[in-house]
């Protein structure tokens, strides 16, 4: 087994104080930390959904299945 421990440690950044404090207002966010936590989430996020993205037309499908079926169809617990 793997044991993955996160640590959090104090980061010094250069940001553009003003950037940060215009983001910090927009997202209604108390504090520069709560801020920056946010914007990662939704890079992250954003990143995630652009890679979905890029699967689009790549992945094959049965012409014959169907989802109506599948959707009537009693499944086991």
């Amino acid at each position: 087994m793997c044991d993955i421990t996160v640590a959090l440690m104090p980061t010094n950044l250069a940001i553009d104080d003003s950037l940060i404090e215009d983001a910090r207002r927009v997202g209604r966010h108390k504090t520069k930390k709560a801020a920056v936590t946010a914007a990662l989430k939704e890079y992250v996020q954003r990143r995630k959904q652009l890679e979905i993205l890029e699967l689009f037309g790549t992945i094959d499908y049965d012409p014959k299945y169907n989802y109506k079926t599948e959707r009537r169809r009693k499944r086991s617990p």
